[in-house]
């Protein structure tokens, strides 16, 4: 009987021993993983699902061009145009207040403070973005409602000012952070080019560095904004008002989704009922929209910046 050649022997690819047990580990870690992806997309498809299926009745153009109805027996045929309208008007003093500032910070961060500086402002943003809101509600209404402020005008009473500084405080960290993240992913040699030319380092920051980051500054607003929108406790606080008229005047209290979610989920009326889940949908809605718009803007940043390093 010939003898086999061990340098013409058929290899064997099939692992064995310490390969087959590492291999098995992994197999078993991805199906893990596969599972817990699985499970969280599902509770989403739930939450979504059975928000959508109880707001449908209500969900109408009614919904969001009507005040709400001045039936005395019945809500039916009212709307929640004021929370709508009070909301976004909310929104939008909050990203008045917490971008300039935001964007400021992240800069000064990324751009001129020394190292331990820089480590502690991350830290105390950290920590600020961990806040609960509740606190921050408390915050702003012992700061700008029980205390007088004569040039804004407010104080001893609840407004749209101030519900929009408590939601600038939740919405600061996240503009600050995200902003940091893109600044740190602009390349140096643009900056090296530019200092090469005699620019000096503010106007590269401005004209250079920002240009390059301003798609991850609107993710990180956009992301803000998400937050910010379906936050209830500041509101309790700053802001807890329900009419039947779109208020445009910052100074007065206005009304707004989450606490008209609130107040609704409390009533007997079914119909109100209905208007609470077509309220709290139009809410998931807009969330989930702007998150994903978000990351959308933040991968093309990436991507962008990728590119040209």
């Amino acid at each position: 009987m010939a003898a086999t050649d061990p340098t013409t022997a058929a290899l064997s690819l099939r692992a064995t021993g310490r390969s087959r047990l590492r291999l098995r580990v992994n197999r078993l870690a991805e199906g893990g993983s596969t599972v817990a992806a699985v499970v969280a997309l599902g509770i989403l498809g739930i939450v979504v699902g059975s928000v959508f299926v109880r707001a449908l009745p209500a969900l109408n153009w009614t919904l969001i061009s009507k005040g709400p109805s001045q039936n005395a027996f019945s809500s039916a045929g009212g709307g929640i145009e004021p929370a709508i309208v009070g909301t976004l008007m909310l929104i939008l003093i909050g990203a008045a207040i917490a971008v300039p500032i935001g964007v400021l910070t992240a800069i000064y961060v990324s751009e001129f403070a020394s190292g331990p500086a820089a480590r502690q402002v991350r830290l105390w943003l950290d920590v600020l973005n961990g806040f609960p809101s509740i606190v921050i509600g408390i915050f702003v209404f012992v700061l700008a409602v029980k205390t007088k402020v004569p040039l804004l005008d407010i104080g001893h009473h609840q407004s749209a000012w101030a519900a929009g500084f408590a939601l600038s405080i939740i919405m600061l960290p996240l503009v600050s952070r995200t902003t940091m993240e893109v600044l740190a992913l602009v390349p140096n040699n643009l900056r090296e080019a530019s200092y090469g030319l005699g620019v000096s380092k503010w106007r590269t920051v401005l004209q250079i560095v920002l240009p390059s980051a301003k798609g991850g500054i609107l993710t990180g607003t956009t992301l803000a904004i998400a937050r910010a929108a379906g936050e209830t406790a500041p509101l309790l606080f700053t802001c807890t008002y329900s009419s039947a008229l779109v208020t445009w005047d910052p100074s007065k209290p206005v009304s707004t989704i989450p606490f008209t979610i609130f107040s609704y989920a409390d009533q007997a009326d079914p119909h109100l009922h209905q208007q609470a889940w077509a309220a709290a949908f139009l809410l998931i809605a807009f969330v989930l929209v702007s998150s994903l718009t978000a990351r959308i803007l933040l991968d093309r940043s990436r991507r962008k910046l990728g590119g040209s390093t």
